[in-house]
């Protein structure tokens, strides 16, 4: 590795660490994977903090967006619940056909609720004993994204998953995949975790509408970064069409310091499908 700038070099391992770092110039090894570890020629620590910096800015960018879809499907989740069964009704076993299931995300939400010390909840405590549990509009704001996602895939009318999903613009197939998905993905970007090139052990159904989507999709990048961003460039124009995300995306791609797209998932002709293309066009 060539180190043109040796305070820089030791500013980086002191404030990011050796191993951290580690996981970036693997990208560059002339045989990954053969346990040599040997660089290609000319590899620079400067080429390596570039694309350190590249994925700690793709994954702030990650979290604007996972913020947008988190708030509007506990939104709907809650308005659904409340508005058809009642303050309550999400709390109804007669809702989730399987038992085991119920039982098991509702003693994690009341884990939940017992580690919450919202103001709301506090005054819940306080005031109520009976439901132990608050309203579905209270349970919205400090569910776990993780278990919102249980709850979903538990109901057992199709009605109500649907209602839910098409709020944030999915089939509730689709919705309930991308849900659990994005659990991985939120706690990949939380813990700072290296996310440009990662291959997810999560995936989600491929989407077959609407047709913007599905010819922006790669079925074969099902694992790959591209198509989360694709199904998040969807969603946010359905939640926040106001918003700039996109084109902060955009230009935050361009920037990509590898120039090398196909260890995203990306195909090569990413920029002219639709999604994308709207972008540019905007």
């Amino acid at each position: 590795m060539v180190i043109e700038d040796m305070q820089q070099a030791t500013s980086a391992l002191s404030h990011i660490s050796y191993y951290r770092l580690r996981a970036y110039w693997l990208y560059y090894e002339e045989n990954p994977g053969s346990g040599e570890h040997m660089l290609k020629r000319g590899t620079t620590l400067s080429s390596i903090l570039a694309l350190y910096e590249f994925d700690r800015r793709l994954r702030l960018t990650l979290m604007d967006a996972l913020e947008r879809f988190e708030v509007a499907a506990r939104g709907a989740w809650a308005h659904q619940m409340a508005m058809v069964y009642g303050p309550h009704g999400y709390l109804n076993r007669g809702l989730y056909p399987r038992a085991d299931r119920f039982a098991a995300n509702l003693a994690q939400l009341e884990s939940e609720y017992d580690r919450s010390h919202d103001v709301f909840v506090d005054h819940y405590k306080q005031t109520y004993s009976d439901p132990r549990l608050p309203p579905v509009w209270m349970a919205a704001e400090f569910i776990s994204f993780g278990l919102l996602s249980k709850f979903f895939s538990a109901l057992g009318g199709r009605a109500d998953r649907k209602a839910i999903a098409r709020k944030l613009g999915f089939d509730d197939r689709v919705f309930q995949g991308f849900m659990h998905h994005l659990a991985t993905v939120r706690n990949i970007c939380a813990h700072h975790s290296r996310l440009w090139n990662r291959r997810f052990t999560v995936t989600f159904p491929i989407a077959q509408n609407p047709g913007e989507l599905a010819n922006t999709i790669v079925p074969e990048a099902d694992r790959r970064l591209y198509n989360t961003l694709s199904m998040l460039l969807h969603a946010i124009g359905v939640v926040a069409p106001e918003s700039d995300w996109s084109l902060r995306l955009l230009s935050l791609l361009q920037e990509n310091p590898t120039g090398d797209f196909v260890a995203m998932g990306f195909p090569e002709d990413w920029r002219d499908r639709p999604l994308w293309a709207q972008i540019r066009q905007s």
